[in-house]
């Protein structure tokens, strides 16, 4: 699985700091806990054990994927390009035809996704309807809702 895993600087840094913090602050403190633990005998009874050993198999699983995710990076610079068309990295501002109301959405990779902070994914059927279109255009996306027809009012890059 070698196919590259598109991502902002910002997106970039925040794994790598993650990465940081599992493997210098998370492991260390998890191995202390698994050392305790074992100090109090029986492990076949122990809870505090089983629990700081399942704790330490998702963090080796969270390690493991994020050595993955940075490994695989494509990091995209938006820097200096001009937001003339709805792409990577792009915060795009839509009208919804039926109800008037606007949203935005930041385009980002999918680690980067936070629906809740108006970051989606350039993978998510909403991204991938909007991709190459312009301001002016209108796009019908397919949402779990039913379809929903949106106008694109403005392209632009945030800075970050």
């Amino acid at each position: 699985m070698d196919q590259r895993v598109p991502m902002t600087p910002r997106g970039y840094e925040a794994l790598k700091q993650e990465l940081k913090r599992l493997k210098s602050v998370d492991r260390p403190a998890n191995i202390k806990d698994i050392e305790e633990a074992i100090a109090h005998g029986d492990l076949s009874e122990n809870a505090e054990y089983h629990a700081a050993k399942e704790k330490q198999a998702h963090i080796a699983g969270r390690i493991a994927m994020l050595d993955d995710r940075i490994a695989r990076a494509q990091v995209i610079d938006t820097a200096g390009q001009v937001p003339d068309k709805v792409r990577f990295g792009v915060t795009v501002v839509l009208s919804d035809i039926e109800t008037d109301d606007e949203v935005a959405y930041t385009l980002v990779g999918e680690d980067e996704a936070d629906v809740k902070e108006g970051r989606i994914s350039v993978t998510s059927p909403v991204a991938q309807a909007l991709m190459t279109k312009e301001v002016g255009d209108e796009v019908r996306v397919q949402v779990p809702k039913g379809v929903r027809e949106f106008e694109i009012l403005e392209i632009r890059y945030d800075d970050e």
